[in-house]
């Protein structure tokens, strides 16, 4: 007869007790588990909050553990249900929904609280924290409504929740009581270049300032600070700070201070409970930060599970910020003090940034900005209290040579046992042995099977090193051959699938391709939308919500929260009526700069979201398209018209290709030129599509960009007329516009492709090239200008558009 099996409760069901019950499981841990999670959501992923609020993934991306997990692992889940107090008498749990659960032992992981200032205003609608999915709703409605916000707290959180909120078009200020950004992580220098990085990409700062008073009627309208001073916003986050989430322990009478006060194995004051996560006091700290929660969590496990374990002696902290590009790490001591000594490199032309700290020649902690890649080894020395060597400094600060062999080969050397995913508790031996027990070729597959780089990623390079290190040139270094990683199926894949079982929406490509996220993901929504509108653009109704924020709001958003409007100039021509009315526009809505583009277009930089439509409507000029995956340009020199070199009408085509293909959707952005001559004064060597005019005729080159990955373009063909070159134009866009991956440029498109088969297709096989004709023209017929349909959308320009008064 089967013994009956201890009952385990956990009351939290976020990243540190779920990541503690996953290595209960793998130890074998034999329990029957019971999970309370106050919000209706299973474990997700809080690290990635900030990506969800800026629009770039979805809540079912940062799903960690879903509803199947829980049921596999025979997991009872109960969301949307709060524990309110421990009988720990009785050993029975108590819900604010009168549930009473028994217990054997009870691992407490309710993590932490947003700080709110307990100042006068601070319950004032449009006042929130930062800290689960509920308050990135607020925040996104928040930004669908109005114009400014501001975040107090210049912290980790802080800076993720600006970011986020002047990606959704915001005007956003962080409002700091320090001089410095991230105080407790990052020295003044490290700050200092975050800052102005942050500020490039639209987030405004005020330091020094403490906020005394939130002013308004039912919902905040400014802040007030102790200097008199105030600041307009309609939407306040606070972010100045974490609390433990000590209530239940509390009301359990179970010994608590900052936080559940616990000992070197994760036990409370009461017998038979623990506690582990953010809502813990051990020897006098608590963290806030995810590497440590899960070093607890695996000593509790182990303790749980009855397998001897090292105590829990405390952790040292390390953070990693990822925020638009911008890379940065701190570990152990980050100033340093008159004893110890320092070691720096800074380069302000790559904004990067190095420090190590010593003291007696032991390497105590780091600074990195900009380049992270030593992150994963300074962490290690750094615990390990390793010493400075002139070996390891060569290696550190890039005075060995060009080669690098020593630093690849760093995963010889490291311990079996060494942890390599922070987040999740991932040993080196745990990632070689499920390479080789499960046959894995990516990093993909390891993040699935292990966990190892599905938090944070700053472990990423490192699990690519491993799988190399194992797998040789077996390995896949990279993303897996799916779309992304709700599905193993290629682009090809799903294309052909919507074309043979005839799917006409998104979810119906979802759920009959068999998504492993039924919602998607930043990566697929956009990618099917494109798909399914260029296979049939007749039908087929464009779902905005799956576009990028600046191709629903029909413009450019700049680092400052307003916009830039480029109207069309057909070939760079324009007349001086349009000139004047440009002029004009700008004045009366104080645009800020009036920039010439080097597409020979107008920039009018400055504009905010509720002039837009305005702007549009008085310019009476068509969209110019810089804000989409659509041509943008074609650019011109003057040509026959005017030129003594010219030999052909260069204005006259590029106004005539400009005109034709216009507004059409592509997969990645397109750009054009035409010359008059071979002198090549447009610049059609570096254009998707360059056309060079001889006496002869028209020559067209294909695949160039003069962006990162500068490409010069290849010499397709020649034709004699007009005609010619527009039919041809028209065939290989929509070559492009059915055969490239979304995201994909053309220039690695034809490298991918091949030119003859490009050619095959759109110059040889004559038949074909009308067919891909007729279907450029079926997808044009569709089109119409989309600044012309806001304006004449009222529903939708006050949604979108509408200034709230405050």
């Amino acid at each position: 007869m089967t013994a009956t099996r201890e009952r385990l409760v956990l009351i939290g069901n976020g990243m540190a007790g779920v990541a503690t019950l996953e290595q209960i499981i793998k130890l074998g841990g034999q329990y029957d588990i019971t999970v309370f999670g106050s919000e209706p959501h299973p474990n997700y992923n809080r690290i990635m909050l900030s990506y969800v609020l800026e629009g770039t993934q979805t809540i079912d991306d940062i799903i960690l553990n879903s509803h199947e997990w829980y049921e596999q692992n025979q997991i009872t889940l109960h969301t949307g249900t709060t524990v309110t107090r421990i009988d720990a008498g009785q050993q029975i749990i108590h819900t604010d929904n009168g549930m009473m659960v028994p217990y054997d032992k009870v691992i407490i992981a309710t993590g932490s609280q947003s700080f709110i200032l307990p100042i006068p205003g601070h319950d004032k609608q449009g006042v929130v924290g930062f800290r689960d999915i509920a308050d990135c709703h607020q925040m996104i409605d928040a930004a669908a409504h109005y114009p400014q916000a501001a975040v107090i707290g210049g912290g980790l959180l802080g800076l993720e929740a600006a970011k986020g909120l002047v990606s959704l078009g915001m005007d956003v200020t962080v409002v700091h009581l320090m001089d410095d950004l991230m105080e407790r992580q990052l020295d003044s220098v490290a700050a200092s270049m975050l800052r102005k990085e942050l500020e490039r990409q639209g987030i405004k700062f005020l330091m020094g300032a403490q906020t005394v008073e939130l002013l308004g009627g039912e919902r905040v309208e400014q802040l007030v600070f102790k200097d008199g001073t105030t600041l307009p916003a309609q939407f306040v986050v606070m972010a100045a700070g974490i609390k433990p989430n000590i209530a239940v322990a509390k009301e359990s009478n179970i010994e608590t201070g900052r936080g559940i006060i616990v000992n070197d194995y994760l036990q409370t004051s009461v017998d038979n409970i623990y506690a582990v996560g953010e809502c813990v006091q051990h020897r006098e700290s608590c963290y806030g930060l995810v590497a440590p929660l899960f070093e607890q969590g695996m000593i509790l496990a182990k303790h749980i599970c009855e397998i001897d374990t090292q105590p829990y002696e405390g952790s040292v902290v390390s953070t990693k910020l990822k925020i638009s590009g911008v890379d940065v790490f701190s570990a152990g001591v980050f100033i340093e003090n008159e004893h110890q000594s320092v070691i720096t490199a800074r380069d302000d032309w790559k904004r990067t940034y190095k420090k190590i700290i010593l003291e007696d020649q032991t390497i105590v902690g780091a600074v990195l900005f900009g380049d992270i890649t030593d992150a994963a080894p300074l962490q290690k020395l750094i615990r390990d209290g390793a010493p400075m060597t002139d070996e390891l400094y060569a290696e550190l600060m890039g005075t060995g040579g060009c080669d690098h062999s020593k630093k690849k080969s760093s995963v010889d050397t490291m311990a079996d046992s060494e942890i390599v995913c922070g987040c999740n508790g991932v040993t080196k031996l745990d990632i070689v042995s499920a390479i080789q027990e499960k046959g894995l070729t990516t990093v993909d597959e390891i993040k699935a099977c292990t966990g190892a780089s599905r938090s944070c990623g700053g472990c990423k390079p490192v699990v690519e090193q491993i799988l190399q290190y194992v797998l040789g040139d077996g390995a896949t270094i990279g993303a897996s051959q799916g779309m992304c990683s709700c599905t193993p199926l290629s682009r090809d894949e799903v294309v052909a699938g919507i074309k043979e079982k005839g799917l006409k929406t998104i979810k119906e490509v979802m759920n009959v391709l068999e998504w492993k996220q039924p919602e998607g993901c930043s990566k697929c929504r956009p990618a099917i939308n494109y798909y399914l509108g260029m296979l049939d653009p007749a039908q087929y109704q464009d779902e905005k919500s799956s576009r990028f924020v600046n191709e629903r709001m029909n413009a450019n958003i700049q680092k400052d929260g307003t916009y830039t409007v480029v109207p069309r100039m057909y070939g760079g021509v324009t007349t001086p009526e349009e000139l004047k009315r440009i002029a004009d526009v700008s004045v009366k809505y104080n645009v800020q700069a009036v920039k010439m583009t080097g597409g020979q277009r107008i920039d009018l930089i400055g504009v905010v979201k509720e002039d837009l439509p305005k702007v549009w409507e008085e310019l009476d000029m068509p969209s110019g398209y810089a804000y989409a995956k659509s041509l943008r340009t074609v650019k011109t020199c003057v040509g026959a018209q005017y030129c003594r070199f010219g030999t052909q009408d260069s204005m006259g085509m590029g106004a005539d290709l400009e005109r034709r293909f216009e507004r059409l959707d592509f997969p990645a952005k397109f750009k054009m030129a035409v010359n008059g001559c071979p002198r090549n004064c447009a610049e059609s060597c570096t254009k998707d599509i360059g056309i060079v005019g001889n006496d002869g005729g028209w020559e067209i080159f294909i695949g160039g960009n003069g962006g990162i990955k500068a490409r010069l373009a290849d010499s397709l063909c020649k034709v004699k007329t007009d005609q010619e070159l527009i039919d041809l134009c028209g065939a290989i866009i929509q070559y492009y516009r059915e055969t490239g991956k979304y995201l994909e440029r053309t220039s690695e498109w034809v490298e991918r492709i091949g030119l003859p088969t490009i050619y095959e297709a759109v110059v040889t096989n004559v038949e074909n090239r009308q067919q891909l004709i007729e279907r450029v023209d079926l997808a044009l017929a569709q089109v119409e200008d989309p600044w012309q349909k806001v304006i004449n959308d009222t529903p939708t320009r006050e949604a979108l558009f509408h200034k709230m008064e405050v």
